[in-house]
């Protein structure tokens, strides 16, 4: 194996080599031969992503009921924690959506609508918030819905015994809720039960951010009525979380393989009607096996794909390629400190190893990204050049100008730092003259993206610096987080991905109560910036988009964490299935899809 591993790096260093030396040849972009489910790819091979269609039609008459088979794309098994308040990765995630406790819906630009299960009303002047149950809602049980479900996720929490995540600086907004955790307090005083259907909460402060359930409003219910008895720290190890959860989906659990598969079947009890089909299946399905279990009709739907295994995809008969803006970016980041779980705030370590703005900038500089996402790619993935997205188009600043593969920049900033090579092996030294190795962990994937880090590698190595892998190979995906997030000494600087969901405010991520700030760094200016973005100032857009404007470019200079790759999401869709529509703005309602065959077609 770790022969195969070193032929690819050479490999993928040539390959990188020729793609350089032609890219002065590049003619303009021509469409393909006019199939409409195929993108346009212009003749060097790079997708155009404008052509890419989000709504699949299918031709052909409904069956009656029938399965939809999802393949949730991971090399790792699934962890199996179904429920909002305690999940951590995007996996279990996925699965949820089919059984999802979610009270809002969300418009084209990820603002709360009135069509949800709950009403949202904001009472900026007072800093309240009022939110009321439309309808007659049920668990998948039968049980009503009622306002203590509303207000159970706020107790969970808050809860002083509470272990998860969520309890960030986000949610000490909610009056009372410091109060309540800290044990103070036997609820959250500033959570109000106004009658059966509706609750009041009153914040400290409420910003735009509440539209997009920021400000600390939890966008989910919980079965009280189930999960009441349960011990807050069992609840994460429940039946009621891990094998038979009561939700509001359409869809609810029935069968689980731990980590490998789950069955669903269709809600009777669902406020929008039964679904239409009676069972979803859902399997882990390794990268590097989804492409041939597409070809050969084994799935409908993958829940992601691995962008450069594009050219397996893209012209394959009986699957639809559909995409759009990934709400998601790739960055790398820097140990700068650690998390004081006990007090839940991220401590900044100004003597930490990586605490030198120009060696971090340098880094950024000396990453040949430019080369990877045009080899590798084809235009799916670009280099980014900021911590927000372009799909929120408000807040995103496209005058960034990033850190755009400038080898002979990053040598100058690590002159400028003084790391210089000292005795002539090509290696620089600290700036006490010292042997100077950088430990780096990355997430374990495909014999590509194993060749990719490495050129990474050889780029730093280009520049000077000695790059290692922490544990001297990659690491798979839950122990890469779980090694991360608990700040492990041999880790350096990391390689990951955040979703950024539908909430653009970084404050869940960045901020000094943050648990996800895995850099850990914190400063006075950083914590103004986050404020200020949520702020009742920023209640005026022109002021919120300064404001994360001016956030952006800090988070640039500072480089603790720098962004590499925007994405475009690929989702395959087999054409047995009727109407598929993945654009945020009309996504397909899981209750109305249809098949057209008892069988995904091969």
């Amino acid at each position: 194996m770790k022969k195969n591993w070193l032929m690819l790096s050479v490999i993928f260093a040539v390959m990188l080599v020729l793609t350089a030396c032609n890219s002065a040849e590049k003619n303009t972009a021509q469409t393909d031969d006019g199939n409409k489910d195929k993108p346009a790819q212009t003749d060097d091979n790079k997708v155009d992503t404008s052509s890419i269609p989000m709504e699949i039609t299918n031709e052909g008459d409904v069956i009656k009921g029938g399965t939809l088979q999802v393949a949730l794309v991971t090399d790792s098994p699934f962890q199996g924690i179904f429920n909002w308040e305690l999940y951590e990765d995007a996996y279990d995630s996925e699965i949820m959506k089919y059984a999802s406790n979610v009270l809002y819906e969300l418009d084209g630009d990820f603002l709360v609508k009135d069509t949800g299960i709950a009403k949202l009303e904001v009472d900026a002047e007072n800093n309240k918030a009022k939110i009321t149950i439309q309808g007659d809602v049920k668990w998948s049980d039968g049980t009503p819905l009622t306002t203590d479900d509303l207000i159970y996720p706020y107790e969970i929490i808050g809860h002083p015994d509470y272990e998860g995540v969520r309890y960030d600086d986000d949610f000490k907004n909610i009056v009372g809720a410091e109060e309540y955790h800290d044990g103070k307090a036997d609820t959250i005083s500033g959570i109000k039960k106004l009658d059966e259907k509706s609750i009041e909460i009153t914040f400290k402060k409420v910003s735009p951010a509440i539209y997009s359930l920021g400000d600390g409003l939890w966008g989910y219910a919980e079965p009280k009525h189930q999960l009441e008895s349960i011990p807050m720290k069992e609840l994460i190890s429940s039946d009621a979380v891990r094998k038979n959860p009561v939700t509001l989906g359409a869809f609810k659990i029935d069968k689980i393989v731990n980590g490998e598969s789950i069955q669903l079947v269709a809600n009777e009890h669902y406020f929008k009607g039964k679904p239409k089909i009676d069972k979803v299946v859902i399997e882990v399905v390794p990268s590097t096996s989804i492409g041939e279990a597409l070809k050969t009709g084994k799935y409908d739907i993958a829940t992601s794909f691995p962008t450069n295994q594009y050219d397996g995809l893209k012209n394959l008969s009986n699957v639809a390629i559909l995409g759009r803006p990934e709400l998601a970016y790739s960055y790398v980041g820097f140990k700068l400190g650690k998390y004081d779980k006990a007090n839940r705030i991220n401590i900044f370590d100004e003597k930490s190893k990586m605490n030198d703005i120009n060696l971090r900038q340098a880094m950024a500089y000396a990453m040949d990204i430019e080369s990877v996402t045009e080899k590798f790619y084809q235009g799916l993935r670009v280099r980014a050049n900021s911590l927000i997205p372009p799909v929120f188009a408000s807040y995103y600043d496209e005058t960034l100008k990033g850190y755009n593969y400038d080898a002979e920049k990053a040598k100058q900033l690590l002159d400028k730092a003084g790391y210089k090579d000292a005795d002539g092996d090509g290696i620089r030294e600290d700036k006490d003259g010292k042997k100077f190795t950088i430990r780096l962990a990355s997430m374990a994937g495909s014999d590509t993206d194993e060749a990719i880090v490495e050129y990474y590698r050889q780029n730093w190595k280009d520049v000077g610096l000695d790059v290692q892998l922490t544990t001297g190979r990659l690491i798979e995906f839950n122990s890469f987080y779980d090694k991360v997030q608990a700040d492990d000494p041999e880790i350096d600087m990391y390689m990951a991905a955040w979703g950024t969901g539908t909430n653009p405010s970084p404050a869940g991520l960045y901020s000094e109560g943050a648990e996800f700030n895995f850099s850990r760094f914190v400063s006075p200016e950083l914590s103004e910036m986050l404020k200020d973005i949520d702020s009742d100032k920023a209640m005026k857009p022109e002021y919120r988009a300064e404001a994360f404007s001016k956030w952006q470019n800090y988070m640039a200079e500072q480089a603790m964490v720098f962004p590499t790759f925007f994405r475009t999401e690929i989702i395959p869709v087999n054409k047995r299935v009727k109407n598929y529509n993945v654009d945020y703005a009309n996504e397909t309602e899981l209750q109305n899809i249809e098949l057209t065959a008892d069988a995904p077609l091969k």
